[in-house]
């Protein structure tokens, strides 16, 4: 864990960008832009001075690119360089769940909005930004900053794309846990802010 004296009124959370993402392990994956819009965004954030949280998973799957032993477990080259206010590690899908407190460390810096992007989507992103929602954060959700993948469906035997599984998140996120929200109206917003 890295910590900073940095106190604004929002921080960036970067979700999982990691590098056994890239693994054959997950399927057919979607937003190739992904990762250069996650760039974009802590390009501006840094820029602008404003805190960036790095999230990692560490899972417990015998055969997941994501485990700590693994190469995979590393973040992906669009990361280096950045540096994070606060790092976090997390066994589970939330990153308030994780080796530190997300809750009590934006609290205590008066943090009351997060931008979320990361991998994937409709997984860990997702479940982060509505935990932040429930917490009563600001939640802006740079839904062209994420990907996910193909996942099976129980009623259907072709499964539902990375694509369909998007729009759902946008759908359940949007006004109720989150705005969701493009990468360039962040980077937008954050230019016309400094």
């Amino acid at each position: 864990m890295t910590d900073t004296d940095t106190n604004c009124n929002r921080a960036l959370i970067v979700i999982d960008v990691q590098q056994g993402f890239d693994d054959a392990y997950w399927g057919q994956r979607n937003n190739p832009a992904c990762e250069e819009n996650v760039g974009a965004l802590t390009d501006s954030f840094a820029e602008a001075g404003d805190p960036i949280v790095l999230v990692g998973h560490d899972s417990t799957t015998p055969d997941s690119p994501l485990r700590p032993d693994s190469v995979g477990n590393a973040f992906k080259p669009v990361l280096e360089g950045v540096q994070p206010a606060l790092r976090i590690r997390k066994y589970v899908h939330s990153a308030f769940n994780g080796d530190v407190d997300l809750h009590a460390w934006l609290q205590e810096r008066a943090i009351a909005q997060v931008v979320i992007c990361g991998i994937q989507t409709n997984r860990c992103c997702e479940t982060t930004a509505r935990m932040a929602g429930d917490l009563h954060y600001d939640v802006l959700f740079a839904i062209d900053a994420t990907h996910t993948f193909d996942e099976p469906d129980t009623d259907r035997a072709d499964g539902l794309s990375a694509d369909v599984l998007t729009r759902a998140t946008a759908a359940n996120l949007h006004g109720h846990f989150a705005q969701v929200v493009k990468t360039s109206d962040v980077v937008k917003a954050t230019a016309l802010k400094n």
